[in-house]
């Protein structure tokens, strides 16, 4: 019987534990966007098509802030862009509080842009850095169960501030959930100037560096890579957008309230984040890529019944779609970095600049506020998880190919 690989090496156990302690800061930084629009389109009486400007303004800081940090964490080190994305994160989130203050619309949005620029220096470092710590075999399985704890982050939200805002019925409560995680946050960045994270060397690293440009090699001649990145952006299209619609659709549909649509969210969270713990553990014996195609196909089978509208069907597949997607950023981002070697960083600063696909939640928007048909903008995610499907369908037969081959 073949041994199975160990998820990570002892000596890279406690940078593996900080690291993924990250990744619960930004699950909860992302989910509370999601009880944040509904609650500023009930205090401000902005529409679906305005609120999702808080998703675009976050997502816009990934996007334009992204390649900077690669080059930083390429130039600096893992750590030290950790800590310059934790900087920003906090200074973001206490921003949320002058903009309370200042009662507009684009103050939130301001404070929200610098808390996306700090996420995408913690996202661009931390999601390659645990796909290093350890065996190249397991590094799937080990990004899966790191971004495990990013669910649980998302629930957490979700959950307590989706609670607190509904409850109170005031823009007010904006303040406490923000201030509270800026101080979190500004002191796990204090954490992580004494922390000890070791740098992975690569053997190419010199002949890696005297290239002119690893975005061009990698745009160019890596053809599979730009597959994988397409094949993100698709998936955060989907995700985000799904996340960010889903209050805003089941209390369209007449089917609950704001605050019980929080909770019902939550627990579509809570499958999402069971099934990141239960794919991380099937990876270990199950080819990644066979894992995404029966995901894929899944996805885009629940989300094709929420598109036909047929009552309590849709919305059971609506949270069935949570568990489908679970094993899809993770198992993307590591088999687009597989065999990448020292153009890992550049690779992953690319990679995150997907979650710029926050703005498919505008699209969303416009045909719901358009044509007030609450389902019909489900076609944007159906259409997203389809090429994360042609993807892993590409992975599975190259799998194929090599083992016929040998």
């Amino acid at each position: 019987m073949k041994r199975l690989s160990p998820l990570t090496h002892r000596r890279y156990l406690v940078p593996l534990v900080l690291v993924t302690l990250l990744f619960f800061l930004w699950g909860f930084a992302r989910a509370i966007l999601d009880v944040l629009n509904k609650h500023l389109q009930n205090q401000m009486d902005i529409s679906i098509t305005q609120s999702s400007l808080i998703q675009v303004t976050t997502y816009l800081g990934y996007f334009l802030m992204a390649i900077p940090a690669g080059l930083f964490i390429n130039r600096y080190g893992y750590r030290r862009g950790v800590v310059l994305g934790l900087l920003l994160f906090g200074a973001g989130s206490l921003l949320m509080i002058p903009g309370v203050e200042a009662g507009t619309f684009r103050a939130f949005l301001l404070a929200l842009f610098v808390i996306g620029c700090g996420l995408v220096f913690l996202e661009t470092a931390a999601n390659p850095y645990v796909t290093e710590l350890g065996p190249a075999e397991t590094s799937t399985s080990r990004l899966n169960l790191s971004q495990s704890v990013n669910g649980l982050g998302c629930l957490f939200a979700t959950f307590a501030v989706g609670q607190w805002f509904f409850g109170s019925g005031n823009i007010e409560s904006v303040v406490l959930p923000y201030a509270v995680m800026g101080a979190t946050v500004l002191v796990v960045a204090l954490i992580f100037t004494r922390a000890n994270l070791p740098e992975i060397a690569h053997a190419d690293d010199a002949s890696a560096r005297l290239s002119r440009s690893h975005i061009a090699e990698l745009l160019l001649h890596r053809r599979l890579f730009v597959f994988g990145l397409a094949a993100l952006l698709c998936y955060e299209i989907a995700e985000i957008s799904i996340n960010s619609y889903f209050i805003n659709f089941v209390t369209g549909q007449g089917w609950m309230d704001d605050s019980t649509a929080s909770m019902v969210i939550t627990c579509a969270l809570a499958f999402f984040m069971v099934g990141r713990f239960v794919g991380s553990w099937i990876m270990r014996s199950v080819a990644a890529e066979t894992m995404l195609l029966t995901c894929g196909c899944g996805a885009v089978a629940c989300t094709a019944l929420v598109l036909a509208d047929i009552g309590i069907v849709s919305m059971v597949a609506l949270v069935a779609i949570y568990l489908c997607e679970a094993i899809m950023f993770p198992t993307i981002f590591a088999l687009s970095l597989r065999g990448l070697g020292a153009y890992t960083k550049s690779a992953s600063s690319l990679l995150m600049m997907t979650p710029i696909g926050g703005c498919g939640f505008l699209l969303m928007g416009v045909v719901a506020d358009a044509t007030g048909m609450q389902s019909l903008p489900f076609l944007i995610p159906f259409l997203g998880y389809f090429v994360v499907l042609l993807f892993a369908s590409e992975l599975t037969r190259k799998k194929n190919a090599t083992v016929l081959t040998l």
